[in-house]
């Protein structure tokens, strides 16, 4: 069976145009617009409810288009950007995070202004005298108001970025999803449409182990190790992310990474490699986590992942898939590369197979993603910093 991504109903949309929250009791318009950065507005989509895959280890009997084909066998997910390309590949859950933040901040009448202008003027943190515990709270109900209308808009979940500053902190990032989530429950999301994306520090590790003892969902980024990925399915994380393209460019311009070269010496792309080797790990010893594929970037990293949970494609590669037709006897085969089959097939190390704890990340972790960790909590750091920054200038705003 495969999945296509389809067009929201007319109904669907203009429903959304009257979205209440129920602490303001105001609404917001939603539109579209094209207008935006590459860096501004960004869908992220995996469907919450299950799907059926194709059991055929390929497709080579009916023409369809290659989009189609490659469905069979992984959720594929828009990394939409703009908002023209909601109507071309709908996304079906969405991410909330700082750089979403900025953009709708950044220009007028965009979508979901209001929800960020409603946070501005919530009373309860209107009333707080500390200044950084009042951004905060402006923040916070920013997050939140905004999410909760993407809720009302999409099917899937709705992820949540953690302050990237927290990142090693462990109580401080729990702390922050309780509050995140409990401006969730006053908005009426129930905690299994939402996720909420944590750096796969170990103290974000930590932290994920205990919240998803709890029963709430999260979602842990900036893999790029195996050390990480096995720490964070080991925690019991609802959603894997790992950088298949940044892996790639770190290993075109550095060396000295003793797994990224051991991928290397065995003919391998060192990304692609490390999506391979932690779905093997979380098939074979049967974790619950769902691994996502990020920073694809050609069809052929596409193909060459067809049986991981996600994979997030670019545009430009969805559509040259959509356009492309997939016969019987074009040059590539639609074949599912990763299966619980052949993962019960791989083998692991006996020092892979550690219960793995603060040490032995630390000292697995090489220099790929030590740096690659680094830089991205840098930047999603920045990020946040902006946002506080912006809200303190235009707090508080003209209606108050």
């Amino acid at each position: 069976m495969s999945l296509t991504l389809q067009t929201p109903s007319s109904a669907a949309l203009s429903s959304a145009s009257s979205i209440h929250r129920t602490t303001t009791r105001s609404t917001f318009s939603f539109s579209l617009r094209s207008t935006l950065s590459p860096t501004t507005l960004h869908f992220k989509s995996h469907r919450c409810l299950s799907h059926t895959r194709a059991s055929a280890s390929s497709i080579n009997t009916v023409s369809t288009n290659e989009l189609d084909a490659v469905s069979a066998f992984s959720e594929i997910v828009p990394d939409t950007v703009v908002f023209d390309d909601f109507q071309k590949f709908p996304p079906t859950a969405a991410t909330v995070s700082s750089s979403l933040l900025l953009g709708i901040c950044g220009l007028p009448d965009t979508v979901f202004r209001n929800a960020v202008e409603m946070a501005l003027a919530d009373f309860e943190c209107y009333g707080i005298e500390n200044s950084k515990a009042r951004l905060s709270c402006f923040v916070n109900k920013a997050f939140a108001n905004v999410g909760s209308d993407m809720a009302k808009l999409v099917p899937g979940r709705v992820s949540t970025e953690v302050d990237a500053r927290l990142a090693y902190d462990t109580h401080a990032i729990i702390r922050k999803v309780h509050d995140l989530l409990k401006l969730y429950n006053d908005s009426n999301v129930p905690p299994q449409r939402l996720l909420f994306k944590i750096p796969s520090t170990w103290q974000g590790i930590e932290a994920a182990s205990l919240l998803e003892s709890e029963g709430i969902q999260t979602h842990l980024t900036f893999v790029y190790s195996f050390a990480q990925a096995a720490a964070a399915a080991q925690a019991g994380a609802s959603v894997i992310q790992i950088f298949v393209g940044r892996i790639r460019d770190w290993a075109r311009k550095h060396s000295g990474d003793t797994e990224i070269e051991s991928a290397q010496l065995r003919g391998e792309d060192p990304g692609l490699a490390l999506v391979t080797k932690a779905y093997n790990y979380i098939h074979k010893y049967g974790h619950k986590s769902k691994l996502m594929a990020a920073a694809v970037r050609n069809k052929q990293d596409l193909f060459s992942l067809l049986g991981v949970d996600y994979i997030i494609a670019p545009l430009k590669v969805l559509q040259s898939l959509k356009e492309s037709v997939a016969s019987p006897d074009e040059k590539y085969s639609f074949v599912r590369r990763l299966s619980p089959q052949s993962a019960a097939q791989y083998t692991f190390s006996d020092e892979e197979l550690v219960k793995w704890d603060k040490d032995s990340l630390a000292n697995a972790m090489g220099p790929a993603a030590l740096q690659l960790l680094a830089a991205g909590l840098d930047g999603h750091a920045d990020q946040a910093k902006r946002v506080e920054d912006l809200f303190g200038k235009i707090w508080p705003p003209p209606n108050v």
